[in-house]
């Protein structure tokens, strides 16, 4: 798309990155004649990409840019129009609090980064413009396209994102976002996320998957006085046990810790829960004392 004045001046990057400032560099810094061409240029790519969609009204204009927290890429091919340069197209993005659901009909509440506009002019369609500036942006943002939500994309919009991404097919929604199947599956804490197994959370609180001590610590319980087995629930510690072997009515009666009785374990000896080896096994049961013994052993250690 050519322009009266000069592209170059104005923009002397090949994508050019635009907020609320209306700058581009630092050649339209504090430059009003500048700033108002950045304004046209932005304007009229706005116009066209309304009709292109057979839109009623532009969504994107330089006063919108102004009053919102919006990022607008902006590409340029500097070498055309006798080396005035032509604006080629652009890509605005914003964050949007969406409210949205997943395969199942679940409600997600979430904030992705959205596309909201996106337009390469018709003389210069199908020459990688496209792409090269939504892969600008996908690197600039740091972003994976699938955790993107897309606004009213059009159908040729739609085809380039299942083209160069592999976006398909998309979950429907109550609004006028589109958003695919892998953005729910890498939400922290989904089913398939690889952040969080969150099958291991709850009383033991979350455990990281791959984790060498997984295994381990999926069987730790409270024993005494509300605290885990071992000084820091390490793997191997005498107390820690099966929670699925315990009987139900261990863990739920409160049970002194034995210095409080009166008690001190042998030194060396191992301790026994009813029924069960250290190893979650099986077992006889020991021999309990009883109450006079108690006593007896209790006067021995003051």
């Amino acid at each position: 798309m050519e322009f009266p004045f000069d592209i170059n001046q104005l923009f002397p990057e090949r994508v050019s990155i635009l907020d609320q400032t209306l700058i581009a560099g630092r050649t339209s810094s504090g430059m009003p004649q500048l700033q108002a061409q950045i304004a046209a240029v932005i304007d009229e790519l706005g116009r066209a990409s309304a009709k292109a969609q057979q839109l009623p009204a532009s969504i994107t204009s330089a006063s919108k840019l102004q009053s919102q927290r919006h990022q607008l890429y902006l590409l340029k091919d500097g070498e055309s129009n006798g080396g005035r340069g032509v604006a080629v197209g652009f890509l605005k993005v914003g964050y949007k609090k969406l409210f949205l659901l997943d395969r199942q009909g679940v409600h997600i509440e979430a904030e992705p980064l959205c596309v909201l506009d996106f337009y390469i002019a018709e003389g210069v369609q199908r020459h990688g413009y496209g792409l090269e500036l939504f892969d600008f942006m996908l690197q600039h943002k740091n972003l994976d396209p699938v955790v993107m939500a897309y606004d009213r994309p059009s159908p040729k919009f739609l085809s380039f994102l299942a083209k160069h991404y592999c976006l398909t097919p998309s979950v429907p929604q109550a609004n006028n976002f589109v958003v695919f199947e892998g953005f729910f599956l890498n939400r922290p804490g989904s089913p398939s996320s690889p952040l969080m197994d969150q099958s291991l959370s709850g009383c033991f609180g979350p455990v990281e998957k791959g984790s060498p001590q997984k295994a381990g610590r999926r069987y730790q319980t409270v024993l005494f006085n509300g605290e885990r087995s071992g000084a820091s629930g390490a793997v191997g510690s005498s107390l820690a046990v099966r929670a699925s072997s315990l009987p139900p009515a261990v863990g739920i009666l409160p049970v002194l810790p034995l210095p409080q009785r009166g008690i001190l374990p042998q030194q060396g000896a191992p301790l026994y829960l009813p029924g069960l080896s250290p190893w979650g096994q099986q077992g006889p049961e020991p021999t309990v004392p009883s109450h006079r013994a108690l006593q007896t052993r209790t006067q021995q250690f003051p």
